[in-house]
C-alpha cells in the first residue's frame, strides 16, 4: 500500500529572477506548508533565459545552455530542503533533437526525467521541438506517480498507461498563454482523475511576460483533483487556487482513498475502461434496421 503524501502545487509567477533564488524562496514556502513533494510549472526553470530579445529561435538556445544549471539547482534546493521537486520542464538536447523534459529529482539527485510526447504547434514551428519518449511512471517512497506536461495531458491514453503501470497520481506541469488553453488543462486534468479514478495536479505558470516572446502571456490555476464519487467533493477538486492566482496549493493525499471509491463508488471508471476501441458503424438514415 503506497504512503500518503502531502503534495503542493505551484502557480508560477514568470519573472527575470534567477531561477535558483525564486525556487529557494518557494521550496522554502511549500516546507512551511508541510510539503514532501512540490510541482513546478512547465518552462518555469527556463523563464528566466528567454529574457534578452533576439526572437523565439534566440530564446530556445538560451534555454537550452541554461537547462544543466537548472538542474543542479533543483538537485541542490532538493538536497537542502528534503523536498522532491518534479521540476516544470527544461529544452533538452537529445540524439532526436531538442525536447521538453521534465526532471524529477528526489533530496539524493536526479532520478530520471518525463519528456512532452506531443510537442504544440508553437514548439514546432517557432522551436522545432522533436517528439519526447512515452510515457513512464516514478518509484517514489509513496508508491508510483506518473508526469504528462500540458499537452499531454489532453490525450487519455498517455495517462492512461500510467495509472496501469501503477500511478495513482499524476503530476501535471503547465504553461498555457490564453484562458482556452488554460480550460483545456483543467478539465483535461479533471477528466483524467474521473476516467481513471486517480489523482491529478497542475501547477502552471502565471502573469505577463512582454519583455519575452516565447513565454509573454500566462494563463492557469494551480489545482489538485480526484473522482468526483464516493468520499470526494462531488466537483471532484481537492483543492484549487483562483484563475492567474500565483502560489502554492496543498494537500495531503491518501491512495486508500482512491482503493476505496474503486471498490464502493457509484462507477468503476477505472476498472470498466475498454481494452480497444471498439468498432464504430455508420448508421445511415433510411437503411433498414436488422
Amino acid at each position: 500500500m503506497s504512503l500518503p503524501l502531502r503534495l503542493a502545487t505551484l502557480a508560477w509567477p514568470v519573472g527575470r529572477e534567477p531561477f535558483a533564488d525564486a525556487l529557494d524562496r518557494w521550496c522554502g514556502l511549500a516546507k512551511a506548508g508541510g510539503a514532501e513533494l512540490l510541482l513546478l510549472p512547465e518552462y518555469a526553470p527556463s523563464a528566466p533565459a528567454f529574457a534578452g530579445g533576439g526572437g523565439a529561435a534566440a530564446e530556445r538556445d538560451r534555454a537550452v545552455e541554461a537547462a544543466p544549471a537548472a538542474v543542479a539547482a533543483m538537485e541542490a534546493e532538493a538536497a537542502r530542503s528534503g523536498l522532491w521537486i518534479v521540476g516544470g520542464t527544461v529544452l533538452r538536447r537529445t540524439e532526436r533533437g531538442i525536447v521538453n523534459a521534465c526532471p524529477v529529482v528526489s533530496p539524493a539527485g536526479l532520478v530520471g526525467w518525463q519528456e512532452k510526447h506531443r510537442p504544440t504547434r508553437f514548439e514546432r514551428a517557432a522551436w522545432s521541438l522533436a517528439d519526447g519518449a512515452p510515457p513512464s511512471v516514478f518509484a517514489t517512497p509513496w508508491g508510483r506517480i506518473g508526469v504528462v506536461i500540458c499537452y499531454d495531458s489532453e490525450f487519455p491514453p498517455l495517462v492512461r498507461a500510467q495509472v496501469l503501470a501503477g500511478a495513482w497520481l499524476v503530476l501535471v506541469p503547465a504553461s498555457t498563454d490564453s484562458r482556452a488553453g488554460a480550460t483545456r488543462v483543467t478539465v483535461s486534468a479533471r477528466a483524467r482523475a474521473i476516467e481513471n479514478q486517480c489523482f491529478v495536479g497542475v501547477a502552471p505558470t502565471v502573469g505577463d511576460a512582454p519583455w519575452c516572446e516565447s513565454l509573454d502571456s500566462n494563463r492557469g490555476r494551480a489545482g489538485i483533483y480526484g473522482p468526483a464519487d464516493f468520499g470526494f467533493a462531488d466537483d471532484g477538486i481537492v483543492a484549487e487556487a483562483d484563475e492567474d492566482s500565483p502560489g502554492l496549493v496543498f494537500a495531503t493525499l491518501d491512495p486508500a482513498r482512491l482503493t476505496a471509491v474503486r471498490e464502493k463508488g457509484a462507477v468503476a471508471n477505472h476498472a470498466d475502461w475498454p481494452e480497444a476501441v471498439p468498432p464504430c458503424p455508420v448508421v445511415v438514415p433510411g437503411a433498414r434496421a436488422a
